[in-house]
């Protein structure tokens, strides 16, 4: 290993038998052992179907994971994206030694601590301070070094009137915040987390990205970062994985990870719907980019039609709007209109109308429609899709002097409604 590598995962597989607890029967296991005799392969790698869990597969084997191969310089955030079911838990547990690979090994230089679940090496019977410092004897911390962070750490944690308190009495939200704070006071050298933060409230999290931060920079340690929210690992990640099926798709920096991850989300550039419905439904939603296509040019027009089919007769009170959603997954533009203030789909059948903004100005990237169909006096929700991928780009027009901020919504001119 280099210098500055602190981990290094090398051809890195995890096979699960479906169905099963252990390894399979008892033939498997003895022509494990009759292969294993003679030198050769377990015959079991051979095999194995694809980590996906949306098919029905035609083996009794699954990889997990499949042939992952990276490197974390000390000091790096490194963020892991990806669908549910990619594989990015079982990379993390075996990251943290909770479980072994089935091929290939993890090389690291110093102690990890691992916030994979809530409440993970927490002693309910025990007190918050008491399970303080038993997770800092397990990450080999002395008394002494213990006694010294312990006031940092329950500070922090926001958990002082209850810190002599069994842990079983806490709720989810305080047994994060007591756990994140024990690993990241205690200074191991590779923090490994997984989505567990999002237990947390809004104040919690923020201070948690924070202190990642800090002990990043400052610190000079190393986080592996698994969440949904890319707006986090955008904010914290320096690097990225992108896991499907698995597998690693894409390592690269964070910007450009997240718009390969949201470029794969499965989002039509249109929608239509032809099955019969008893209740208001979208049937078809078409963009009209400025370019054609999926491409849009900032600062010029953009129109969307719709097409929503009413069961019935004259209809009140429905409730029509989309926002735009940028690729991380924020909201950054929302449109919407009414029938008390402006009577749309009052007749039985295919209703048409269509939105025009006449100058979209948003920061250069991928978006995507998100349309919801509702009743605007009881607050029924009759639909919520997401639609229309498209991309902006600066089209003959020279990048502005002051640059663009990323993340950042743009204001746009006023757009209008057409109802036909």
């Amino acid at each position: 290993m280099n210098k500055d590598i602190i981990l290094k995962a090398e051809n890195i597989s995890k096979q699960y038998r479906l169905g099963q607890v252990g390894t399979g029967t008892l033939s498997h296991d003895l022509n494990r052992w009759w292969h294993q005799v003679r030198g050769k392969e377990n015959p079991y790698l051979k095999i194995g179907d694809t980590n996906d869990r949306s098919t029905k597969g035609e083996s009794d084997y699954v990889w997990a994971l499949q042939d992952i191969n990276f490197e974390v310089e000390r000091g790096e955030v490194l963020g892991i994206i990806g669908k549910n079911g990619a594989g990015k838990s079982t990379l993390l547990k075996i990251l943290s030694k909770v479980t072994a690979p089935t091929t290939g090994s993890i090389k690291c230089r110093g102690r990890i601590a691992s916030l994979l679940e809530v409440g993970t090496g927490f002693n309910g019977e025990m007190t918050g301070r008491e399970n303080i410092f038993l997770n800092g004897a397990i990450l080999g911390m002395t008394k002494k070094e213990i006694a010294s962070k312990i006031d940092e750490i329950i500070e922090f944690s926001g958990c002082e009137r209850y810190i002599d308190t069994p842990v079983k009495r806490y709720s989810s939200g305080m047994t994060v915040r007591l756990a994140f704070a024990v690993a990241a006071f205690l200074e191991p050298e590779i923090l490994v987390i997984d989505e567990v933060l999002a237990v947390g409230d809004a104040e919690f999290q923020k201070k948690a990205i924070g202190k990642m931060q800090d002990i990043s920079r400052k610190g000079g340690r190393t986080v592996l970062f698994v969440s949904h929210d890319l707006s986090a690992i955008s904010t914290l990640a320096t690097r990225t994985i992108v896991l499907g099926n698995g597998s690693i798709l894409a390592i690269e920096e964070t910007n450009k990870a997240i718009s390969i991850y949201s470029s794969m989300q499965n989002r039509e550039s249109a929608f239509v719907q032809k099955e019969a419905v008893d209740k208001p439904s979208i049937t078809k939603v078409e963009i009209l980019t400025s370019e054609g296509g999926t491409l849009q040019a900032n600062g010029k027009s953009l129109k969307v039609n719709f097409e929503i089919i009413m069961p019935f007769d004259n209809y009140e009170n429905l409730s029509f709007s989309f926002q735009v959603f940028d690729y991380l997954n924020k909201a950054v533009l929302y449109a919407y209109i009414f029938d008390k203030d402006s009577p749309i789909c009052r007749k039985k059948g295919i209703n048409k109308f269509c939105f025009e903004f006449d100058a979209l100005r948003l920061y250069k990237g991928n978006y995507y429609l998100r349309i919801h169909v509702a009743n605007s006096k009881t607050r029924e929700k009759f639909q919520e899709i997401d639609c229309c991928n498209f991309e902006v780009e600066m089209i003959g027009q020279k990048e502005p002097e002051w640059g663009w901020q990323n993340n950042v919504c743009q204001y746009i001119d006023e757009g209008n409604w057409y109802i036909s």
